[in-house]
Parts: C-alpha cells; sequence; structure tokens
C-alpha cells in the first residue's frame, strides 16, 4: 500500500509500514552490509550532545515487558549503562538504520560492551508482539532487548524519556494497516539510571562509541 507523506512530529521523522517478516529480512541484509550505517535521510530529531541533557530533562523510567514474557524496569539494570531507542517493527528505515548502529556500537566496545545494556522499546504493541519483537531485535544483535507492554505503560514511558509517538491512519483502513509518528534517537543512562546523553538519527557511530567510552573512563568501568 502507498503511504501519503504526512508532516512529521515536530521535527521528528515519520516511519511507515511494512510487513514483520520483510523488515527481519531486511535487518539480516543489513548486517550483512559494509561497515558503518549511513542513516537514509539527514532528519535529527534529538541533539547529538550531552549539553542538550540539561536543556530537556527527562525522568527516564519505565516498567514494561521482556520478550520472554517477564516484567523489566529500568532498576533492574542499576551498575550498568542502558542505550533506549523507541521505534517499531514495520519501521521501514529510521528504526533498522538505529538498530544497526547500536549493534555496531556494541561491536566497536568490545568487551567493554558488558557494562552496556541496549534496549528497543516499541511504540506499537498492537503489532509488536513478543516473539515479533524478539526475533527483530536478535536480526540485529542478540545482546538487544526488546520491550513492550500495554499501551498506557509504553506510553508512560515515552512521556518520560519525552518520545512523542501518534498512530497514523487512512480514513477506512484496516485496524491493522498504519504507520507510527515517532521521535527518533537514542538515550544513554548512567549506572545511576539518570540520563547522561542524547544522540540523534544519523549521529555517526565513532561519535556516539566515544561518547559512551568517555562516560564509562569516568565510571571506571
Amino acid at each position: 500500500m502507498h503511504c501519503q507523506r504526512r508532516r512529521p512530529l515536530r521535527s521528528d521523522m515519520r516511519v511507515q509500514d511494512n510487513s514483520a517478516l520483510t523488515i527481519v529480512g531486511t535487518a539480516v541484509a543489513l548486517m550483512l552490509a559494509a561497515g558503518t550505517a549511513a542513516p537514509a535521510k539527514s532528519h535529527t530529531a534529538l541533539e547529538a550532545s550531552d549539553a542538550s541533557v540539561t536543556a530537556a530533562p527527562v525522568a527516564p523510567r519505565y516498567l514494561l515487558m521482556g520478550t520472554n514474557g517477564r516484567s523489566v524496569t529500568s532498576e533492574d539494570f542499576r551498575g550498568r549503562f542502558q542505550l533506549i531507542a523507541f521505534g517499531f517493527v514495520s519501521c521501514p528505515d529510521v528504526c533498522p538504520t538505529t538498530l544497526l548502529e547500536m549493534s555496531q556500537v556494541l561491536a566497536a566496545l568490545d568487551k567493554r560492551a558488558q557494562y552496556l545494556q541496549p534496549i528497543f522499546i516499541t511504540i506499537d504493541p498492537q503489532r509488536d508482539t513478543a516473539q515479533v519483537l524478539g526475533a527483530y531485535t536478535q536480526a540485529f544483535d542478540a545482546r538487544i532487548l526488546g520491550l513492550t507492554g500495554p499501551l498506557n505503560l509504553v506510553r508512560r514511558a515515552a512521556d518520560n524519556f519525552k518520545v512523542q509517538f501518534a498512530k497514523v491512519q487512512e480514513p477506512g483502513a484496516n485496524p491493522n494497516v498504519y504507520t507510527m509518528d515517532h521521535t527518533a534517537g537514542m538515550f544513554l543512562l548512567g549506572p545511576d539510571g539518570v540520563l547522561v546523553a542524547k544522540f540523534g538519527y544519523g549521529a555517526p557511530v565513532a561519535e556516539i562509541t566515544e561518547r559512551i567510552q568517555y562516560w564509562l573512563n569516568l565510571t571506571g568501568k
């Protein structure tokens, strides 16, 4: 189905719908592609600097469900850093690019990746079941934890991070045929669960890795 272009939320990027199986296949293909992820477009939804944290403070808390059906909270990773992105499985370019970058950051950190928990929170729990979400994140890196849950809890988590998302659906369309507007980018939480950095969509892997290395050094990791 052809999706008509719509105005995105603020400066955030609109992402579109595709079948989950097709996207998982695309994810595998992306992982086999050459070295550094190149963003499909040059949109930047979040400021790619630690200084932006003070400009837009957030309360990065969540209570969601892992793909194994167990509850997961932001408190479960105290003592480790968390690299978090919001998105959805049917996203054609922004989310695959973000997760590819996340997997490349893990590879670049090498042994120090043990101090970082990568997380992908779906903003489309209607379609992104635990099974679908698990297959999607595994296609990029087995260490990436997919989180979902009831819409109200997903909304609360997004609000805590000041992430916006909304369903976009054509009038009269099938209930499962829609796309999602959402804020793109990644958040880095410190070992105490406090936000320490934001990375805009398409921020270079080397830049993200450098900032994480900086914070790892500060905390003696």
